[in-house]
């Protein structure tokens, strides 16, 4: 976020009139050197804007950013970025020419420049872009876990869009990455920073609903837990430059190329997604375990249900509490709901809510009470985008942090495993391994294709 010193651009102005120098008579160098010196010494008219003036945020205090595989996901979250003050986005790197042009038109248009420099590898652009201080990762899921790692060890810090781990191995090793390396990582799990989810999730920790003894979570109503695990059929590989196919890949197995995947069509397939459970309970399960004060732990009991989404199951967690999960609209209506059941009443919340469903109207008088106290307590905006900026800064954990992330995700995957051994299955959230059971043990991890590995 600090600009470069003016010496060190002097610095950088000599070694460019050494570049080359071996063929240089002496006179032509000293007055390449010459002229370098005086680049630094004529006088410069630096834009108020520049300088921090007219209201702007100095340079020294910018958020310096970058886009990695920005799809139509990520646009929603450049389009909540760009707007912040303190944030500057500066280059966009993707397997795809025509997104990477695409961001950079809308970054560029947005800055009245043309700035914003092009990657298409990832290993270039960590490598050659150490000025950068956070990414913005909004790849496909199959990428999520491996382009945070990378970068955390780049020294950037991370918002990354759900779900972002394939597995509980993935989970685990951003964790542990972010914390070897200090870095600030926010999964993109934004109803923990909206009111309507936040009254609910205090609601019921406040003890205003009674002891809570069950929580729903809302899954996705389209494709199955049971994912396809065959491909779609080979077609002609285009140019490396329009799309480079091996990296777009990444980590996953070879498959033959086929533009439905990547016009979006990858979902609902075993080695690109994480099923219906995972597409909104990479959401729901956060804000659930969240208002139950069970985001440190993980289900320990999953309880099969004989269909192919997932609708029903019963996870119990260490502290005695249900999580049902539910598809359609018999508990929340709209998206990504959620809902707490005491014995003195119930609180639900879902998108597009101008209020949360509530089983008594009193329950709603202490709404901005709620809500306003959360904030004071917390120091949390009701922005998830500014959290994670804010955090950038002060450097202290996002409100969807590493292990945040790794917790819910943990649940999905352990989901996950119950609905494709079609039975029961305990898990143990301390050794994070499934309880006596080789068989589920499998799936904590998957291989990784060289070289896109941890």
């Amino acid at each position: 976020m600090t600009p470069a010193s003016s010496s060190s651009r002097r610095e950088g102005a000599v070694a460019a009139a050494f570049r080359g120098s071996s063929s240089l008579s002496r006179r032509s160098f000293l007055g390449r050197l010459a002229l370098a010196g005086g680049a630094l010494a004529a006088p410069t008219i630096i834009p108020a804007t520049a300088l921090g003036r007219d209201g702007r945020v100095p340079p020294s205090e910018r958020i310096i950013m970058a886009g990695l595989g920005i799809g139509n996901r990520g646009l929603h979250d450049l389009n909540w970025m760009l707007p912040e003050p303190d944030v500057q986005f500066v280059a966009i790197c993707d397997a795809r020419r025509s997104s990477r042009e695409r961001v950079k038109q809308r970054i560029d248009n947005h800055y009245g420049n043309q700035d914003c420099k092009m990657y298409n590898d990832i290993r270039d652009f960590l490598a050659q872009r150490r000025d950068i201080d956070a990414v913005l990762v909004a790849t496909g899921d199959r990428w999520h876990a491996l382009a945070a790692t990378w970068a955390m060890r780049a020294g950037m810090d991370v918002y990354s869009e759900k779900p972002s781990a394939m597995t509980v191995a993935e989970g685990r090793m951003v964790v542990e990455t972010a914390r070897r390396y200090g870095r600030i990582y926010q999964t993109g799990t934004q109803r923990l920073s909206e009111a309507n989810f936040v009254f609910c999730i205090e609601a019921a920790r406040l003890g205003y609903l009674g002891k809570v003894h069950t929580t729903y979570a809302h899954i996705a109503p389209w494709d199955a837990a049971k994912m396809r695990t065959d491909w779609l059929p080979a077609q002609p590989l285009p140019p490396k430059e329009e799309v480079d196919w091996d990296q777009w890949l990444g980590p996953c197995p070879w498959r033959p190329y086929n533009a439905a995947y990547v016009n979006g069509q990858w979902r609902n397939h075993f080695d690109f997604h994480t099923s219906c459970i995972g597409e909104w309970g990479a959401h729901t399960f956060a804000q659930a375990m969240a208002g139950i004060d069970q985001l440190h732990t993980a289900g320990v009991h999953y309880k099969y249900v004989d269909n192919d989404s997932g609708d029903g199951m019963e996870i119990l967690f260490p502290n005695g509490v249900k999580m049902v999960l539910s598809r359609f609209d018999k508990h929340f209506h709209g998206s990504c709901g959620m809902r707490f059941d005491g014995p003195e009443g119930w609180v639900a919340a879902g998108d597009g809510y101008p209020r949360p469903d509530v089983s008594k109207p009193s329950l709603l008088a202490d709404f901005r009470k709620i809500v306003g106290d959360y904030m004071a307590r917390t120091g949390r905006p009701m922005n998830h985008v500014r959290d994670f900026l804010n955090c950038v800064k002060n450097r202290r954990q996002p409100v969807a942090n590493a292990e945040v992330m790794h917790r819910s995700m943990t649940v999905v995957h352990a989901a996950n495993v119950c609905m494709w051994l079609q039975r029961d299955v305990r898990f143990d959230p301390e050794k994070e391994v499934f309880v006596n059971d080789p068989e589920a043990n499998r799936y904590l991890a998957r291989a990784m294709r060289e070289p896109w590995t941890f």
